[in-house]
């Protein structure tokens, strides 16, 4: 198998802005391609791993810790760990990279990337407005920083981009590493490509509470 390793998919972004959806749909393909894969969905971790943390910069660096430190453990043992959290911080997504690297596994970071405004406006739950009318703290992106990605592998704009290219692109990254084997001539397989027609996906922001 070409992943010998496996190889961890990080990818990271603002809250609603698609990582959620891409992560699932990426999932997909790759089993159909034939690797074993994982998901780590951050309101998940949130319930499960990390229930009791809060969202204070020291309990957001422990989360991502968490994360990475489950994602590390599937890496050096052939799977494809996939996480989709948002990750505001930039020096502890910088040390679960070196910590992958360091067992010889392969780090893929994603930015996905949506301008607030965009996010506000698809907001069902209107998190957004209330955090842009002071009615909310410690909100990332608004109340709370967010720190974009200096070099991520494969930079992903959702509010511009239909789902299936996003895809295509994280696709051709993976392939150029060869921690996937080459697709179909669409670049998806038969089963996902039914999946994304079923599901009419079209921009990720088109899509209500995305994560």
């Amino acid at each position: 198998m070409q992943n010998r390793k496996g190889f961890t998919l990080w990818f990271t972004g603002l809250s609603g802005a698609g990582k959620t959806t891409l992560a699932g749909v990426l999932e997909r393909e790759m089993r159909a391609r034939g690797l074993a894969v994982e998901v780590l969905d951050g309101d998940e971790i949130r319930t499960n791993l990390s229930k009791g943390l809060g969202f204070s910069k020291e309990d957001r660096d422990t989360n991502i810790r968490r994360i990475g430190y489950v994602c590390r453990l599937l890496s050096r043992n052939h799977v494809a760990a996939i996480s989709a959290a948002i990750s505001p911080y930039r020096e502890a997504r910088d040390e679960v990279r070196r910590l992958i690297e360091a067992d010889g596994a392969v780090f893929v970071e994603v930015y996905v990337k949506c301008p607030i405004e965009v996010l506000a406006e698809r907001d069902v739950k209107g998190l957004y407005k209330k955090a842009l009318a002071g009615e909310l703290t410690g909100f990332t992106g608004v109340s709370d920083p967010y720190e974009e990605p200096l070099a991520a592998e494969v930079v992903i704009e959702s509010n511009r981009e239909p789902v299936e290219d996003s895809v295509s692109k994280i696709l051709r990254e993976l392939e150029r590493r060869r921690l996937v084997r080459a697709g179909e001539a669409d670049g998806h397989s038969t089963a996902v490509r039914r999946a994304l027609d079923a599901e009419d996906l079209g921009l990720l922001t088109d899509i209500p509470a995305l994560a």
